[in-house]
């Protein structure tokens, strides 16, 4: 009994080596599938000044955080190849905690609630108000205490002051050694780092910026 002729097979495409069907590469002039739309990207919805917004974390915050944040470090220790358990390490989470919310207790206070640093140096020429030399250091203290960048420090220190006192000019410069600079990376020693913020006739007036500096180098 004679077979009949065997069905033609369908063509494939081009096939790589390792048995999966290659792309097909698009033709100049060949039209593309339009893409899907994406969703918009949500905003970030907190305001570039929300670092004025007062005290975002308080004490109760702080007692309530504490053993996610000791967890969190005993988790840290345990990456680096460490037993959180063993003798010698069992309150070393509880201790790397409470001294990370010391460090950064700026966040639970405000400037209008009770370290000056001997690098950040502050002048401003009054109109109506004047302000203790305690709160100038506390108005250093309260953003110094934060996760920050000295850029922003500079700038917050003098946006505080102008906002309590609205006087006719304010001067900021910042000196200070970054431990990233000193103990890893490029480690030099004798590096420091100067910001500046000068608002109202310190910005404007080139004389009065002039004495303001020339007060901090003497």
């Amino acid at each position: 009994m004679e077979k009949g002729p065997l069905p033609a097979e369908k063509p494939r495409g081009p096939r790589c080596t390792n048995g999966f069907p290659e792309r097909q590469l698009s033709r100049p002039g060949a039209s593309r599938p339009a893409e899907k739309s994406r969703a918009p990207e949500a905003k970030n919805s907190q305001p570039a000044d929300a670092w004025k917004a007062g005290r975002p974390r308080s004490e109760e915050d702080n007692e309530l955080n504490l053993p996610n944040l000791a967890a969190a470090y005993s988790s840290i220790l345990r990456s680096l190849g460490e037993d959180p358990q063993r003798q010698g390490l069992l309150k070393t989470p509880w201790r790397a905690a409470t001294a990370m919310q010391f460090f950064t207790k700026g966040y639970q206070e405000t400037i209008s609630g009770p370290c000056c640093g001997r690098g950040v140096h502050i002048g401003y020429l009054p109109n109506k108000q004047v302000l203790g030399l305690s709160k100038l250091a506390r108005i250093v203290e309260i953003y110094s205490r934060r996760l920050q960048v000295q850029e922003r420090l500079t700038k917050q220190i003098a946006v505080a002051i102008t906002e309590a006192l609205q006087p006719a000019g304010v001067g900021v410069v910042i000196e200070a050694t970054h431990m990233c600079m000193v103990m890893r990376g490029v480690q030099k020693m004798n590096s420091k780092t100067v910001t500046s913020t000068m608002l109202g006739v310190f910005r404007e007036d080139p004389k009065t910026r002039e004495e303001f500096l020339t007060l901090i180098r003497s």
